[in-house]
């Protein structure tokens, strides 16, 4: 199985440097030089994780990292030695990681393989990248995003993956701590109270009335079923 990394960086020699060396260890290398050409990559092709240069001409690097946060695709930036509080920014907006330039291309590598292993479902889209349906929203797994209508609705990584958790599983009730163990994904800090917080912003997202929920439902005193046709028990 091979990640499919997107490398956003405008200067060319660098770019095709960065990119045969990826490539001549296993890795399927896509490239952009802006933020439109991000987007047009990202629409029609599958993305394992983006190595985005802070340092772009137009749309900055920041900006596009948090557009990606949206998509829930892992980001690891590459930053100038200077660019302390970029690094910083960078991380409070979602990316998974940082380099600093001039950077040894092995500890590139070996960040790249850190942060996949923290999504190892999600290397490539297979058969286990399904899409969900309900209602009028639609859960792509492969990609990892939900829309209604064509339009992405916003999810931070814990709420995505509380909600992919509760599709995969269907019409089964599922205990709080089934649910870390499904959500974790490297992060250690996720709790009994930290679920129960991520089903209340879905609610808020995909419930008509997050009074009576018809898609996630509470099971009393165990945890949470989710039903895709939307009906109340």
């Amino acid at each position: 199985m091979q990640a499919r990394i997107l490398i956003v960086e405008d200067d060319l020699r660098a770019r095709a440097l960065l990119a045969t060396y990826l490539t001549r260890h296993g890795l399927v290398v896509l490239t952009a030089a802006t933020g439109d050409e991000v987007d047009s990559v990202m629409d029609r092709e599958f993305v394992s994780l983006v190595l985005l240069d802070v340092m772009l001409p137009g749309e900055d690097g920041l900006s596009i990292c948090k557009r990606l946060g949206k998509r829930n695709i892992p980001v690891i930036l590459l930053t100038a030695k200077g660019e302390i509080l970029d690094r910083i920014i960078g991380l409070e907006l979602g990316a998974d990681d940082y380099v600093v330039k001039p950077f040894d291309p092995r500890e590139l590598l070996a960040r790249i393989g850190a942060v996949l292993r923290r999504q190892p479902q999600h290397l490539v889209p297979d058969d286990t990248d399904p899409v969900f349906r309900f209602g009028p929203f639609e859960l792509d797994t492969a990609r990892r995003r939900l829309t209604r209508a064509g339009q992405i609705i916003p999810l931070k990584k814990g709420e995505y993956a509380v909600l992919e958790a509760l599709n995969r599983h269907a019409g089964k009730p599922m205990s709080r701590e089934r649910l870390i163990q499904l959500s974790r994904r490297g992060n250690s800090n996720v709790t009994e109270r930290s679920i129960d917080i991520q089903v209340s912003r879905l609610r808020r997202l995909i419930e008509l009335d997050v009074s009576e929920p018809h898609y996630i439902q509470t099971v009393w005193g165990f945890g949470y079923v989710f039903d895709p046709a939307g009906s109340r028990q």
